[in-house]
């Protein structure tokens, strides 16, 4: 019972997804839905609370926040992260991905698959950030976070 049965996202603080950006959002819940492991560990001598889960992601008030209900809809949990630390990762991401996109379109294939392999070494490195982030919170699986991640790109905007 330790997972996600259902994600929301709540964008309405952010300009509205590309039609790719909206794939990629799809793609990565359609995954996250069908494999993840997500669990909500007891806390201050409590319980571990009762899941599957449901996840509510969120900008809100420049903090990203994970705000998880149970399949009944009460509240389980919400926790509110700073953006900082997913800055800059995110923002070299974005750029990665760009030149993936361009790299596709012109070059040979064995310099696409090193601009490839860059692109899934910073996704990784957004995923264990967000690990980090979540630690004593919430535990998951370094593919869960990695689908999390995708969703978190979608979420904070780039300057």
């Amino acid at each position: 019972m330790s997972r996600l049965t259902r994600i929301e996202i709540n964008d309405s603080a952010i300009a509205p997804a590309t039609p790719e950006m909206e794939q990629e959002r799809s793609v990565a819940i359609f995954d996250l839905i069908e494999d993840n492991s997500f669990a909500v560990p007891g806390r201050d001598g409590q319980p571990v609370p009762d899941g599957p889960y449901i996840l509510d992601l969120a900008i809100r008030e420049g903090r990203l926040v994970f705000d998880l209900s149970n399949e009944s809809e009460d509240k389980v949990a919400e926790f509110h992260l700073s953006l900082g630390p997913f800055r800059q990762v995110v923002k070299d991401y974005f750029q990665i991905c760009e030149s993936y996109f361009d790299a596709v379109k012109k070059l040979p294939t064995a310099q696409i698959e090193a601009i490839d392999m860059a692109r899934r070494g910073i996704h990784n490195e957004g995923a264990r950030t967000l690990q980090e982030r979540l630690e004593g919170k919430a535990e998951l699986d370094i593919d869960t976070a990695r689908r999390l991640f995708t969703l978190i790109c979608a979420l904070i905007p780039q300057s």
